[in-house]
């Protein structure tokens, strides 16, 4: 014992000492967070080393392990370190009283609990987890959606900067301020800067060409007719139900069609058929037919009638298939600073070499940073590879991850480059043309792919050019740099009135590899719990429930491990207001069971608990 007490004094000592090096920076931040910024200090100190043998030597004597100490750490090492020299009849140091300005158990909780009340408002009687959800389109013209979303338990409205305009965010906010009113609740705004994210280049676009089919059976067999609205091509009208196609044709050959009419055509391919004219009203008509065709603009329509004139007409000019670049394992990539559209790769003449497939960046700064041999993905990490070789404007990318049969890469998908250290700019300008609408009507400021210290110092600088100390900001961390930077952005944050974190696992887990999230997401929880920092737990919570209606068994989970944070994040779809409704039944039940990493350990809820049942046999 006499061994141990000596390697938890080590440890405290060396935590004071880092403490004392960070003095200058500690005495920076802002005065609501100084303590906190010294007990993450001291958290740091603590985790610079593997203290698992001591943890299980402390266990084994029945003290305290320290396997919970975030929030508290020099009380927590002070406590065992007391307990041990009570065990042994030394002394304790006076030396190792804790100061009324660092946390005990009671005060790092307690921090935490302003700091997060601070940031995201008050916490709703039955649960302390807040619920925020991202809005959709809609929210700007439905005050019905927003208030239901209210009454469903939100406690944050995100509004996302890359979708929609001031005037649409405008609109969500009043539709809020509005349902507060009628509801008796508050609820907190936060926009999110889409920051320096990296996407490709838009793709050169595909034919002009729509392949019309009707519904076949397994044998092959049409069972029904595929369906064709046709509409006036001057002045276009959608069609009245989804199914089918759209063709654009001459309004007024439009208007002398009538049922029973005929139409025949030579399809793209030379195939004559033949389509019915089964419906008309003053927006068009729908025709119908039974057996395939290709239909480009400039297709001949002939209308033939048994009696009557016979006329003609060409279809009218239609948008053309998105351009896709499929991907197979052993292709490979030019990825350019040229902003030409992307372009598939061209098969040459024969004993000539295969030109690869092409697509820009959308930061062409990027392509002079990387290095031959770092990992690079597309889509969220859907398609990855390794940089073979840089060239002038452009590297090259041997594509070493794509599902089988190949991967479509398309236009404004997100490219990822975990390896390298990218120096863009954080905020952008487009950023900073949004910010003083944020810094007038909203309580946080969410700024995406920061990674590093300067990005958050530019964010603050900003904002005091503006003569504000509102928003909050909150720290995105979606990238490996960021991950690896979070302790020293953190305590810049801290400088500023409020501040927050937002786990965007989306990024992050392509960043830093799928198997490897869980283990991430956790530090940051723990990071920020010692610097007593709120945080929020987003990406794709309750997906499947938000977007089709019903939940997998894998996200109910995980919607109850975000319990550990301070807010769980839903993202907009049709079935988000039953996610709402999921997620709070979710989080008031875990409040019973799990604080933090502590169980709580309420009574087990079961037939017979406690009694031992009879052996038989």
């Amino acid at each position: 014992m006499a061994a141990l007490l000596r390697q938890l004094r080590e440890l405290r000592d060396r935590m004071v000492a880092a403490a004392d090096q960070a003095g200058g920076c500690l005495d920076q931040v802002s005065p609501a967070y100084r303590a906190s910024a010294e007990n993450l200090v001291h958290y740091l100190s603590l985790r610079r080393q593997d203290i698992r043998p001591l943890q299980r030597r402390l266990a084994e004597l029945g003290l305290s392990s320290l396997g919970r100490a975030e929030s508290c750490v020099l009380a927590s090492v002070d406590a065992v370190g007391h307990a041990l020299a009570r065990l042994l009849g030394e002394p304790i140091p006076e030396s190792h009283g804790i100061g009324t300005a660092l946390p005990d158990v009671q005060s790092g909780q307690r921090w935490l609990a302003e700091h997060t009340e601070a940031l995201l408002g008050a916490a709703p009687e039955e649960r302390s987890v807040r619920i925020m959800v991202t809005m959709p389109s809609e929210a700007a013209t439905d005050p019905s959606l927003v208030r239901a979303l209210l009454a469903a338990g939100m406690n944050v409205m995100r509004i996302n900067c890359a979708h929609d305009d001031p005037g649409a965010w405008l609109a969500m906010i009043r539709n809020l301020r509005t349902a507060e009113a009628e509801l008796k609740q508050s609820c907190r705004v936060f926009m999110d800067l889409g920051g320096p994210k990296l996407r490709t280049g838009p793709v050169a676009a595909g034919p002009a060409v729509i392949h019309i089919r009707p519904e076949r059976d397994p044998y092959g067999r049409p069972v029904a007719p595929a369906r064709i609205w046709l509409t006036a091509q001057d002045n276009p009208r959608p069609a009245p139900s989804p199914e089918g196609v759209t063709l654009p044709v001459p309004g007024d050959w439009l208007e002398s069609l009538a049922p029973r009419d005929v139409i025949t055509m030579l399809d793209a391919r030379g195939a004559n058929r033949k389509w019915s004219v089964v419906a008309k009203n003053t927006e068009g008509c729908w025709a119908e037919t039974f057996k395939a065709c290709y239909v480009v603009p400039g297709t001949p329509l002939r209308l033939s009638r048994k009696k009557g004139r016979r006329s003609q007409c060409t279809v009218g000019a239609f948008a053309p298939h998105p351009g896709v670049i499929l991907l197979r394992q052993g292709d490979c990539i030019r990825v350019t600073a040229d902003p030409k559209p992307g372009q598939p790769a061209k098969t040459p003449p024969q004993g000539r070499r295969r030109e690869p497939a092409t697509i820009a960046c959308t930061e062409p700064k990027v392509v002079g940073q990387v290095r031959a041999g770092e990992t690079i993905w597309f889509d969220d990490g859907k398609i990855g590879g390794t940089i073979e070789a840089v060239e002038p404007g452009a590297f090259l990318v041997r594509i070493t991850h794509a599902r089988p049969g190949g991967a479509k890469l398309r236009g404004g998908k997100g490219i990822n480059l975990p390896d390298t250290d990218l120096v863009l700019p954080s905020p952008t300008p487009e950023d900073l043309a949004q910010l003083p609408f944020i810094a007038e009507h909203a309580d946080a400021v969410e700024m995406s792919f920061v990674n590093s210290v300067a990005d958050v110092r530019r964010m603050e600088a900003h904002l005091r050019a503006l003569s504000v100390e509102k928003p909050a900001i909150v720290l995105k961390i979606e990238t490996r740099r960021g991950f690896e930077n979070l302790p020293a952005m953190l305590l810049e944050a801290m400088r500023w009135p409020c501040c927050g974190v937002m786990i965007a696992r989306g990024d992050l887990a392509v960043e830093c590899g799928f198997e490897r999230l869980a283990e991430v997401q956790e530090e940051i929880l723990w990071i920020c719990e010692a610097a007593h920092v709120p945080v929020i737990w987003a990406t794709q919570v309750l997906e499947n429930l938000a977007q089709k209606g019903l939940p997998s068994r894998a996200e109910i989970t995980d919607a109850a491990m975000g319990h550990r944070a301070e807010c769980v994040m839903l993202n907009k779809g049709p079935h988000v207001l039953e996610a709402v409704s999921t997620l709070d039944n979710i989080l008031t039940r875990m409040q019973s069971h799990q604080t933090k990493k502590r169980a709580m350990l309420r009574e087990l809820r079961l037939a017979h608990v406690g009694a031992v049942p009879e052996r038989t046999g």
